[in-house]
């Protein structure tokens, strides 16, 4: 082709581009040719306040490369150009997106969150294929009811907008997994949310709910339901009913009772700080199995039960700002890593005892206990069944709890007997935490198909070994407090199952980007560490924010 009519081809689509020159200028033709080949465009933090027209058109025009005499190697042929999956927009100026946004059908992920989007163009029904989509700290008021169409979408991310209600047939996107609709003006939640039956985490927010509808405990697979900072008065019973939750967050409410949760089996974390909660009973503890982290500071209780020694999991336990003089001595048997007291009325524990933090107040406790010989609770049961070499295994945790505890011997390897002591019984949690391991036991593998809450904080692991990612229904993975000094984001990627992950206290130098692709972690635990990005201000936004910011930062 020669030069003028190069010209005059360019010269037929002048006036089509003329609007939008200075945009499409702004896009380096490299960045649009490696697009072409990968599907992969980023354009995140350009200053943009529109999407430059060569951005839409990019699978539809001739590349301009195309248009010089240039020759193409087998692998550069821009007629078998890649169709664009993923486009990131976002930290630009955008104030809104027009209807070319259809020419891009095969997109999978669109990211335009941290723009002035108000509105979002009804050609998005067009996009079938999106699976991601990240419409966060915009300016929405609304969604058009066109996004129900969107079949195959598995994250909807809405956080930070102005949204005051939903579309009619929201319920149709049964597909979705991780829906955020935090910090909007939401006052209610639809009734026929319980049609999003394979939703795994629900972010609610900091809205201005006053009840949730009996129905959301349709959400059978309902991992995450975060409800922090409403104005929540109650808690349907029905709740207490879904057997998937582990994550509960009710913090900053107006709530003045807590529900039982019967059916909660697997429930690790329940948040309820900042109510009105004037009583703990029995009833709300009972079930409570395989909760690690009990939050209830500032609230208005008086005392706290005994049987908060059921809790054999527990860790964290958060009673600070409440109205309590007194504590059950039996606390002290519980292996908790933090209790909170401050801002109590205490009468029995002088306060330079809590002074010196959790372990001298669990030691104080347990030494008013009264030695009236071996009981149920004990921390080692012998029965006429259990061998003497098995009188260091916590035998009684196995059978009744699924729990293999071999935590605070400060040995530098778990002895054979403790996985002998196993024998037929099913273990769902294993902890092996204060000790002074330097390698996982290889024995751990013989646990791979039951166990999923593994505990080895407190030891002097220096990297996440390969046995831990063959525990193929490991959920929480505890290794704080050790020494590991760098993460694989490959090995982490196969622990598929993995929803938290507590990396607080070790020595991590550098958090690879490639972290953020494992999109099913719904907690990330990363503080005490000495390495310089992510930035404070960045984990404090917590573990969706910090996954985001380690994706944009992904070598394109």
């Amino acid at each position: 082709m020669s030069r003028l009519q190069r010209g005059a081809e360019r010269d037929t689509r002048a006036g089509f581009r003329s609007e939008r020159r200075d945009y499409s200028a702004s896009v380096p033709q490299g960045l649009l040719k490696a697009a072409r080949k990968s599907g992969q465009l980023n354009l995140s933090g350009r200053n943009l306040s529109e999407v430059p027209q060569c951005v839409w058109r990019i699978n539809v025009d001739i590349p301009e490369e195309a248009n010089q005499n240039l020759s193409f190697s087998a692998t550069e042929r821009w007629w078998e150009q890649t169709d664009l999956t993923k486009l990131i927009i976002s930290n630009n100026k955008l104030q809104s997106l027009t209807d070319d946004l259809r020419l891009l059908p095969a997109l999978t992920v669109l990211d335009i969150h941290d723009n002035q989007l108000t509105s979002l163009p009804s050609a998005i029904r067009e996009l079938e294929n999106l699976q991601k989509l990240n419409v966060s700290h915009n300016k929405l008021k609304l969604l058009p009811e066109e996004i129900t169409n969107l079949r195959n979408l598995k994250g909807l991310y809405l956080q930070h907008n102005e949204l005051t209600c939903l579309p009619e047939g929201f319920e149709q996107l049964s597909n979705l997994e991780d829906l955020d609709l935090s910090n909007n003006h939401l006052t209610t939640v639809p009734v026929s949310f319980s049609s999003l039956f394979n939703l795994v985490r629900l972010n609610l927010s900091s809205n201005q709910l006053k009840n949730l509808p009996a129905e959301i405990s349709g959400m059978k697979r309902l991992k995450h339901l975060d409800c922090n900072s409403n104005l929540l008065e109650t808690i349907p019973s029905e709740l207490a009913g879904m057997e998937s939750l582990e994550l509960l967050y009710l913090q900053r409410n107006k709530l003045r009772f807590l529900p039982a949760f019967p059916s909660c089996k697997l429930l690790k974390e329940l948040h309820v700080g900042e109510n009105q909660i004037e009583m703990l009973g029995a009833e709300h503890l009972k079930h409570l199995n395989s909760i690690l982290v009990l939050d209830l500071r500032d609230n208005k209780l008086k005392s706290v039960p005994n049987e908060i020694t059921l809790l054999q999991s527990l860790e964290r336990l958060d009673l600070s700002n409440n109205d309590i003089s007194s504590l059950p001595y039996s606390l002290g048997k519980l292996h908790l890593k933090l209790l909170a007291l401050e801002g109590n009325p205490m009468r029995t524990i002088r306060r330079e005892i809590i002074n010196k933090g959790t372990q001298e107040v669990l030691k104080y406790l347990r030494s008013k206990i009264k030695d009236d010989g071996p009981s149920q609770n004990d921390s080692v049961i012998e029965t006429a069944m259990t061998l003497p070499s098995e009188s260091r295994v916590n035998v009684h945790a196995i059978i009744t709890l699924k729990i293999l505890d071999y935590s605070d011997k400060q040995t530098t390897l778990i002895p054979d007997e403790v996985f002998d002591a196993v024998k037929s019984n099913i273990i769902t949690s294993i902890n092996f935490s204060k000790n002074q391991l330097c390698e996982i036991p290889k024995r751990i593998l013989e646990l791979k198909d039951m166990a999923s809450d593994v505990n080895l904080s407190f030891n002097k692991l220096s990297f996440i070994s390969s046995e831990l990612c063959m525990l193929q229904k490991l959920t929480f993975l505890d290794l704080s407090n050790n020494q590991v000094g760098s993460v694989d984001p490959g090995k982490l990627k196969t622990m598929e199952s993995l929803i938290t992950l507590d990396l607080q206290n070790n020595d991590l130098l550098q958090i690879p980007p490639e972290l953020g692709n494992c999109v099913n972690l719904r907690t990330l635990l990363l503080d005490g560490n000495p390495f310089r990005v992510p930035r404070a201000a960045i984990l404090m936004r917590g573990t969706a924010a910090i996954l985001e910011y380690l994706r944009d930062r992904i070598p394109t």
